[in-house]
């Protein structure tokens, strides 16, 4: 079959790869470190902003998301929202005890 229909191949070099990694342990040394820190209400929320952004990395990053069709990407972000929507129901619900 021709190339009518061939998608662009996106090919990253392993440095790159060394370096997300490398981010994504530095952000779990950050969330033990943040579970030893009284914060008092904060300490699960800049867990679950940390373990979100670790999230993030390896979706846009290990799972080829940022280099795909747009179309994964508002998915990704309907999802994101209505993960949102869950996290602030959660979180007031969680206040209010």
């Amino acid at each position: 079959m021709s190339g009518a229909h061939a998608e662009e191949e996106h090919i990253s070099s392993y440095g790159f790869y060394v370096k997300i990694w490398l981010a994504l342990l530095f952000l779990t040394f950050m969330t033990v470190s943040v579970s030893y820190v009284d914060m008092k209400k904060f300490t699960l929320f800049t867990a679950m902003l940390v373990a979100t952004v670790k999230a993030g990395l390896v979706v846009l990053f290990f799972m080829h998301i940022r280099f795909d069709k747009p179309i994964f990407g508002v998915m990704l972000m309907v999802t994101l929202i209505e993960y949102l929507i869950f996290i602030v129901l959660t979180f007031s619900d969680y206040a209010y005890r």
